[in-house]
């Protein structure tokens, strides 16, 4: 196998033999101020125009070095298509969702043309561009939100989590199951946009819900839906999830990005080579407050520990350095 960034990093993607050193990706956003200045790609057009969420995504491979490219930066796409009222933010501030349609767990109706929806749209587009741009020599990354981010968004998270903990789980279930059209239909229109893997965001995490919530409540969900997308698949989860890793590596994907708040080397151990792992380096202390040295030495340890796709934990501040997303890179590129 020609040792490309592209194929380093898919290899480890599908757990096959390994490249000749670790691969430094991007399962979530490096968007910064800083990327944004260094390509003239930024926030909020970023999030709406397919040229520019192109060119600040192909800004971290080309300027910074990364084996991939992602070009969603945003967790309120799929929201913004059924009509939440939106702030699309600004370069010092992360879009939001302002209403929450569903909050009274009504019906969600899907429309057929949701893909058609201009925050879907865009992301599609962008796709295309980065496929006729470096298809074949990065890893072309896309995201979708899983159906239980999405229930957040839909009824509010509070409100939603609020029904969890009261035990409404047959309210719960139908509104997951409801969603997951959504996430599947998106996750393979960007398969067929030109994505290598796509990143499903689904965040039963262990401060919002127990692992018996997920065993119970998701995991059926994931498994089903899992087998309907029609590609390789990275789930993020945020947080404390060593009580639920064994039930993730059981759902059907074939990568888990996690957070730092999780060790490296017992992560590996709890998977089991089942599935392989993405992360795990430390946003606001390493990749923001730390100096390129703290970020190269973390993202060594992850390595020695057996990481072999390096990444920040999640979407990164947007002050945080490039000196500091570069030394990923570098940690990467000194081999084993």
């Amino acid at each position: 196998m020609k040792s490309t960034p592209h194929n380093i990093a898919m290899s480890y993607i599908y757990g096959g033999r390994q490249g000749d050193r670790p691969a430094a990706i991007t399962p979530t956003s490096i968007a910064c101020q800083e990327l944004m200045k260094a390509s003239g790609a930024w926030f909020p057009e970023a999030h709406l125009n397919p040229v520019t969420m192109a060119r600040l995504a192909l800004a971290g491979h080309e300027l910074l070095g990364f084996d991939s490219v992602m070009p969603e930066y945003s967790v309120h796409q799929e929201s913004a298509a059924f009509g939440v009222e939106m702030d699309w933010g600004a370069p010092d501030m992360m879009p939001d969702g302002k209403t929450f349609p569903h909050k009274d767990f009504s019906e969600v109706q899907i429309p057929d043309s949701i893909l058609e929806k201009p925050s879907l749209a865009v992301v599609l587009r962008a796709l295309e561009i980065l496929r006729r741009q470096v298809g074949g020599q990065a890893t072309i990354i896309g995201k979708v939100m899983g159906p239980w981010t999405l229930s957040y968004h839909m009824a509010g998270t509070q409100n939603f989590l609020m029904a969890v903990g009261r035990k409404k789980y047959d309210l719960v279930r139908r509104m997951v199951e409801s969603l997951v059209p959504v996430t599947v239909g998106f996750a393979n229109a960007q398969f067929r946009a030109g994505a290598d893997v796509v990143v499903v965001a689904d965040h039963a995490t262990g401060n919002l819900v127990g692992p018996y919530h997920y065993r119970d409540l998701l995991l059926p969900i994931h498994k089903a839906m899992f087998r309907e997308i029609n590609g390789p698949v990275i789930l993020h989860v945020c947080g404390r999830t060593l009580d639920r890793m064994d039930l993730f590596a059981e759902s059907g994907v074939d990568v888990y990005h996690f957070e730092s708040a999780n060790d490296a080397g017992e992560a590996i151990r709890k998977v089991g080579g089942r599935i392989s792992l993405a992360g795990n380096i430390n946003n606001p202390e390493v990749l923001l407050e730390g100096s390129p040295e703290d970020v190269y030495g973390k993202s060594r340890e992850a390595i020695a520990a057996g990481l072999r796709l390096v990444a920040p934990e999640c979407a990164v501040p947007l002050t945080t350095p490039l000196a500091n997303l570069r030394a990923i890179v570098e940690a990467a590129g000194e081999g084993f």
